[in-house]
């Protein structure tokens, strides 16, 4: 505890102006949102047979879970705040990895999805994203923990475009290969993603490294 409490004091200047009760309020309203659509989806998924609802339905609890890390360490020193990016930025990697092999093991059933499940749902969440990405967007620059909140809502936001596309594929083609295609794709944002988090969070590390070298 001591040590978190020092790299607060000494790292208070590298504190982003996203600490504010402004951005506070933004986090939970986004962190309640997504875990909301993470019920919905879930439920739709399994209902649809979709791979991509699955896929977001995940993205969708992991964002939640991102919120609040980030509403937990927000205060925190730099040094912290890229320790949580890492986490983050792991976890991305982790559910684009997951992704992709679920996408290769449906592509073996090639059963369809249901394509009208898939695209109520799909426009559902991407009103939900695009309104946390609005609220979020005065706020996508500054540390690696606060790149990663803005990378999760702006893949999400992409992917729920892709799952309203991947229902119409569905819908004329009467396969799955759509809805496989769209999870391929965003488990290809969440690697790029996750990769993009985890090379910022290393360079902040190295630089909160250095600077308790000086103080030493």
């Amino acid at each position: 505890m001591s040590a978190s409490c020092c790299e607060h004091d000494h790292d208070h200047e590298h504190l982003t102006a996203t600490d504010t009760p402004r951005y506070r309020r933004v986090l939970w309203v986004a962190l309640a949102l997504n875990a909301a659509m993470f019920a919905v989806e879930i439920g739709a998924g399994f209902r649809s047979g979709s791979v991509s609802l699955l896929a977001d339905a995940i993205d969708f609890f992991g964002d939640a879970a991102n919120y609040g890390v980030t509403l937990a360490v927000l205060s925190m020193g730099l040094a912290w705040r890229a320790r949580a990016a890492v986490l983050k930025g792991l976890s991305m990697v982790g559910f684009g990895l997951f992704v992709a092999g679920k996408t290769l093991w449906s592509a073996t059933q090639g059963v369809p999805p249901e394509a009208v499940t898939m695209g109520l749902v799909g426009a559902l969440a991407l009103g939900v994203n695009v309104a946390v990405a609005l609220m979020l967007y005065a706020f996508r620059e500054g540390d690696a923990n606060m790149r990663s909140v803005w990378l999760c809502s702006r893949n999400d936001a992409i992917g729920n475009v892709a799952v309203m596309l991947a229902a119409l594929g569905v819908f004329g083609t009467g396969t799955a290969w759509p809805d496989l295609a769209v999870a391929a794709v965003m488990a290809a944002l969440a690697l790029s993603g996750g990769w993009s988090v985890l090379r910022q969070a290393r360079g902040e590390l190295g630089r909160a490294d250095a600077g308790r070298a000086k103080r030493a």
